[in-house]
């Protein structure tokens, strides 16, 4: 959004994804409107006026009588100077509202587009919304569903949350990677809902990719925080007893057993604020013996020339240094192996200051590396490293009735959204207390041990500079193992070279349970150097943590796979 809001800064055309009007729309507008097909999507981004604009423009060339109703409202920036006067804090670390503010977006919900749909719309464009707002708007309107009916709200969110990611839910980064055929065609998933919230998903046939129990709970577990509170604009979602059922001869799904609670009373609100410059030079590859040694000194000396070149123009240090050797399993931290016999690595170097001019220098000096230093470098990616601005996310509470929402049709203004605030709750759950780990007292043991991949999926993504890992078992039988063995302490061992703790004694990860899908979802704060654009790290959304969690040794058990047979 923040990015999106530079753009409009420039052009007051701009501000929105433009790729959703001449790529995703335009060449299908006829088809989609000849069947009667009607498509919402949140690609107005921080300009949703203009996309609607931009795309009706197209629909009159094309002679096509269609609506198009733009939702409008969650955009704040005009208000960051009473927010920086009235209090507002971070919601996690509590610190005051930042200055030089670049973007303020609220979280809204699915009741302004099923009233847009209400009304008439063929195309509803928003701005910032959750996700699977836009599965459950189109659910309520074709349903009637009340505002008070919670577990059918919580069933269509949970519909929306599983195919909100695309191909993610039809074997796209899939731990069994290499069951799933057709890359090239996959699929995308369909969630074919009935009005009692029960829903079936599955993908067009003939189309590539998977949907299996693994594929689709991965899903389940992906970036939720807390199963027992996943807090949305319409409803609080407790995923917790959810159960995934594979349809027997078909490649399908059903779903099952969502449970909702009153919503908060206050929107959730991201604001992004400048805070200094980074750059990253990626230099591949180094080749030939000691690769990784030849590589790590390399990029050392870059910081020592630059850093004495500040020194010598009175500039600071840097911010933030991260320095990965790609290829030496850095990103394992004490879990690398064989990080010495590489031959063959790349240099990841990523800086932070607060001074462009600093910046600029640091890209200047990556090149003599080329000459000046160790044999086998040969290359540059991308060229000079470029210098851009750090944006990092601020996350705080608002109240609904301050937030004023308006849907437009065609361009006009049709009505203000009236929001019912009868049905929400004063307080924001945020979090509660983790369920005390309940292990069977009788679990035996056995002389047995299995790497995690064997018995869990896993699946890992973030929230800012958050990052959550679901494990799902393989098989019920082999969970109550999972909950003995996978405890908090264990996993934030496992990472604890990529934590940040402000004090020592403060615990990063928090575990959560999911019986129903027999899961297990970790939540890993302080974890990805900033998170998104804000950090220097080659996985600055926790993409890979899942992947790594795999190689985690589940030890003193009996011979599971038997257990099975």
């Amino acid at each position: 959004m923040s990015l999106l809001s530079a753009a409009k800064a420039k052009s007051p055309n701009l501000g929105f994804t433009p790729d959703f009007v001449h790529t995703a729309m335009a060449p299908y507008l006829n088809d989609l409107h000849k069947s009667g097909i009607r498509v919402i999507s949140n690609a107005g981004g921080t300009n949703p006026l203009a996309c609607g604009a931009a795309l009706q423009e197209i629909i009159k060339k094309s002679d096509l009588d269609m609506k198009i109703a733009v939702v409008t409202g969650d955009d704040l920036i005009k208000q960051k100077d009473a927010f920086k006067t009235g209090g507002i804090t971070d919601m996690d670390s509590g610190k005051p509202f930042p200055e030089h503010i670049q973007s303020v977006n609220a979280y809204l919900g699915a009741r302004p587009i099923s009233r847009a749909l209400d009304l008439g719309a063929d195309i509803v464009i928003t701005g910032r919304c959750v996700d699977s707002s836009l599965v459950l708007g189109p659910l309520i309107h074709t349903f009637g569903w009340k505002r008070n009916n919670f577990n059918l709200l919580a069933s269509g969110s949970l519909a929306g949350h599983l195919i909100e990611c695309g191909a993610q839910c039809t074997g796209g980064i899939y731990t069994d990677w290499h069951l799933v055929p057709d890359w090239h065609n996959i699929g995308f998933p369909i969630a074919e809902c009935t009005s009692d919230g029960n829903f079936t998903i599955t993908k067009p046939r003939e189309s590539g990719g998977l949907i299996s129990f693994g594929t689709v709970a991965e899903q389940l577990v992906y970036e939720i925080g807390d199963p027992r509170h996943y807090i949305l604009p319409d409803v609080s979602c407790n995923f917790s007893h959810v159960t995934i059922t594979e349809v027997q001869d078909e490649e399908a799904v059903t779903v099952t057993g969502a449970i909702g609670i009153p919503p908060s009373s206050s929107y959730k609100v991201c604001a992004t604020y400048l805070d200094g410059f980074r750059a990253t030079a990626v230099c591949a590859a180094v080749g030939g013996p000691r690769a990784a040694e030849k590589g790590r000194r390399t990029a050392e000396s870059i910081l020592s020339r630059t850093r004495d070149m500040f020194t010598h123009l009175g500039l600071e240090d840097y911010s933030a240094v991260h320095l990965q050797i790609i290829g030496a399993e850095d990103s394992y931290g004490p879990h690398a192996r064989g990080k010495d016999l590489a031959r063959e690595a790349v240099i990841w170097l990523g800086v932070h200051h607060k001074q462009k001019k600093a910046l600029e220098i640091f890209a200047r000096e990556i090149a003599p590396a080329g000459t000046g230093m160790a044999p086998g470098l040969t290359a540059v990616v991308g060229g000079r490293p470029k210098v851009s601005p750090v944006l990092k996310p601020f996350f705080f509470l608002y109240p609904r009735k301050d937030v004023k929402i308006d849907i437009f049709m065609d361009g006009n203004h049709i009505e203000q959204f009236v929001d019912d605030h009868s049905f929400t709750v004063d307080e924001y759950i945020s979090s509660v207390e983790p369920v005390t780990p309940e292990v069977p007292k009788d679990l035996p043991s056995g002389p047995y041990s299995y790497r995690l991949e064997e018995l869990a999926y896993t699946r890992s993504g973030d929230k800012g500079n958050t990052a959550n890992i679901g494990v799902v078992a393989r098989h019920p039988l082999y969970y109550p193992y999972l909950k003995r063995a996978l405890s908090a302490q264990v996993v934030e061992e496992y990472f604890q070279h990529l934590l940040q703790k402000e004090v020592d004694s403060e615990q990063l990860v928090t575990r959560y349970e999911l019986p129903g899908t027999h899961a297990l979802n970790f939540v890993l704060k302080n974890s990805l150097g900033g998170g998104g654009i804000a950090s220097l790290r080659s996985d600055p959304q926790g993409k890979a943590f899942g992947q790594m969690l795999l190689d985690l040794e589940i030890k003193n058990v009996p011979d599971l796979k038997s257990l099975i047979e």
